[in-house]
């Protein structure tokens, strides 16, 4: 059956080099990126999906977010090349990269913004782009980020969104930085929650119904505290004195949780079946993809992908099903057969 990994990271060579000019000195997040040979060399990636048959990967830029190390001319530059190099690989290996995703400067000005999108979108074929859960600490529904939700909603494509959150991001408010790397761990599915819940709350759902927004990590913490999602924000502003939460609960066109709902969750949950079987119940089987998010795992890149593959294959669900997983619904979202790539 055929296999299309719809969230998977690389640096291209010519997207490696600009990031090691502009940003220095790998460290943290970028040093864990660079470490992994799959990420930056091909060979390594080729051996590593041939241990699966009908397995194809799209492709996307792994962390750093370009607002954290780069602005302006650079941040420009550091996207254009990622697109490009991206679109290349695709071009020229078409059975192992079905597409890819691009990732915008979002810290730059919307025109710019916009521009980056519609380069990638329109003139190199992207399948969507990758945004990460904050922009430089700011929420993805400030006004000034409208303008792009109405291009992506417009272009009928998804948006990937990938969390971001580093260790200046205290556990607790008297220490200066997370500790045990507790920021990633338990801080990136919070991460991706706290974004899902900004942008239902500022009732975008309710304004571009036929946006499509592709979850890593299976949704993060919602399909766990699916009854705290539910039954308890179904009393919205009850908690609160300092804002009318109640009338914007009011306003609302459907319960918070079926706005969750709408969103699309992938399979990257590091071998957790558990989990897995969590996230299907909640987001359903036509909002589950395909993605194991190599190459970051212990055996760079080999244990999430061979784990996730197994649960996948083991799950109690018919084989249709099982399709749509694997590549039916990715390729529902972005308009492309994948039975067959």
């Amino acid at each position: 059956m055929r296999k299309v990994d719809a969230f998977t990271h690389i640096w291209p060579a010519p997207f490696y080099e600009a990031l090691k000019r502009i940003t220095g000195e790998m460290s943290d997040i970028t040093r864990r990126s660079e470490a992994q040979r799959m990420m930056i060399d091909l060979d390594e990636r080729f051996e590593i999906m041939d241990a699966h048959e009908g397995y194809c990967q799209i492709l996307s830029l792994g962390s750093p977010p370009f607002e954290l190390v780069a602005s302006g001319r650079d941040a420009v530059e550091l996207a254009r090349i990622g697109t490009d190099s991206q679109a290349d690989l695709v071009e020229t290996y078409p059975g192992r990269f079905p597409g890819f995703i691009a990732s915008p400067p979002m810290g730059e000005d919307i025109k710019t913004i916009l521009d980056a999108c519609r380069h990638a979108i329109e003139e190199r074929s992207a399948l969507g782009v990758q945004i990460y859960t904050n922009v430089a600490g700011q929420a993805l529904d400030h006004p000034r980020f409208l303008p792009f939700w109405d291009y992506m909603a417009a272009s009928g494509l998804p948006v990937w969104l990938h969390p971001a959150r580093g260790a200046g991001m205290t556990d607790y408010a008297g220490e200066p930085k997370s500790q045990f790397e507790i920021w990633w761990t338990f801080g990136w599915p919070y991460e991706t929650s706290a974004a899902m819940a900004r942008l239902v709350f500022s009732k975008l759902f309710d304004r571009l119904p036929e946006l499509k927004v592709i979850t890593h990590h299976g949704g993060g913490m919602v399909p766990f505290f699916a009854g705290r999602v539910g039954p308890g924000w179904d009393v919205l502003g009850a908690r609160t004195s300092d804002a009318d939460y109640g009338s914007l609960l009011k306003e609302l066109k459907k319960r918070p949780i079926d706005y969750f709902r709408m969103f699309y969750a992938d399979t990257a949950l590091f071998g957790a079946r558990a989990a897995q079987e969590c996230a299907i119940d909640f987001f359903g089987i036509p909002h589950t993809l395909f993605a194991s998010d190599a190459p970051f795992d212990p055996e760079g890149g080999r244990m999430y992908i061979r784990e996730t593959v197994r649960i996948v294959d083991s799950l109690d669900i018919s084989q249709e099903d099982r399709a749509a997983i694997y590549h039916g619904n990715i390729g529902r979202l972005v308009g492309r057969d994948f039975s067959a790539v």
